[in-house]
């Protein structure tokens, strides 16, 4: 799924702090953009570097590259293996799939094409085609038999947009890490991570948008700011990727279950936890539960923070913050 850009609030130049600098890199992958600020340790690290980790996941996890792994995977290719970070993202992603009463799937892929919202043309859509396409979704219908995953049909497709773009972020912060990275902010295509503190000593402030219809990186409007230490945050909507067809709007999040498009009153979602990878895929899913239903199941879990915007009963626009999350604002 395509993320919200959300516009990172840099509001200082990049000086020098404690005799360290920091260093900001950026680039363009997976059909969108990056962008990563981190302070200098005592390794070296390069822009090259960044884009090598990144070009590497892609390898992995991009269904528009015909010779990635998932690719592979989604043709059929029997020879194809994965590796860890693979099966990380399959664990993940069948706890979401459990968790969420199956609203969360990665198997969606023929459903997602058919719409046009995936890595296929999509086609003309009506109730037969739909019916006939959801007998291959079902995270249930894949297992993982040593380093295969094996589908119980050959019509199943995995799509990792949902969740992928968030993990990414998760690698690249684990490879600051393991430079000896101390403080660093990696953004990608509006997923991030925040750790330790930026160039001025503060935690790292970053904005949110506000849901406005074809908004972009030119015409955005902050909805509010936050300052986050030590967190993760993913943002999903849907008043960016949509069509229109004969006066009806058919957004790109689609209900697993019904293999339609949502229709509720939630405009837009951010999550926060720990791991990017978390709060891709459950703002993923909170687009698909509605405002009501994820308000409920956010509140129960501790490790979850989360912020709405949703329409009411005069669709007038409302916005809901957890506790810990409204504490973060700032603006």
């Amino acid at each position: 799924m395509k993320k919200i850009i959300l516009f990172i609030v840099l509001l200082t130049t990049l000086i020098s702090c404690k005799n360290k600098s920091y260093n900001y890199f950026e680039g363009e992958t997976q059909g969108t953009t990056y962008h990563i600020t981190f302070e200098e340790s005592d390794i070296n690290i390069t822009a090259k570097e960044i884009d090598s980790v990144i070009a590497q996941f892609s390898k992995v996890f991009s269904t528009y590259d015909s010779a990635s792994i998932i690719s592979r995977i989604n043709y059929n290719d029997s020879t194809v293996e994965i590796g860890d970070n693979f099966k990380y993202l399959l664990k993940v992603s069948e706890e979401v799939y459990k968790q969420s009463d199956k609203l969360f799937d990665i198997t969606i892929a023929p459903i997602v094409n058919a719409w046009g919202f995936g890595f296929k043309t999509g086609k003309h859509v009506d109730s037969l085609l739909i019916d006939s396409l959801l007998q291959y979704v079902g995270y249930n219908k894949i297992r993982l038999s040593g380093n295969k995953i094996i589908k119980q049909n050959p019509n199943i497709m995995l799509d990792g947009n949902a969740i992928a773009q968030g993990y990414s972020v998760d690698i690249v912060a684990k490879y600051l890490e393991c430079k000896n990275v101390k403080n660093y902010l990696v953004e990608i295509g509006g997923e991030l991570k925040a750790v330790g503190v930026n160039e001025n000593g503060n935690c790292w402030r970053v904005g949110i948008d506000k849901p406005i219809e074809n908004s972009d990186a030119e015409n955005r409007e902050l909805q509010t700011i936050i300052a986050i230490n030590n967190l993760s945050l993913a943002t999903s909507g849907n008043y960016r990727k949509f069509f229109v067809e004969n006066g009806v709007k058919y957004a790109h999040t689609i209900n697993p279950k019904t293999g339609y498009p949502v229709k509720n009153d939630l405009l837009s979602v951010t999550v926060l936890c720990k791991e990017c990878i978390y709060a891709d895929a459950y703002a993923t899913t909170f687009m698909v539960m509605g405002y009501e239903q994820s308000k409920t199941f956010v509140e129960s879990r501790p490790d979850l923070e989360a912020y709405f915007i949703y329409t009411d009963n005069d669709n007038q626009i409302q916005e809901y913050y957890t506790s810990n999350f409204k504490k973060m604002k700032v603006e």
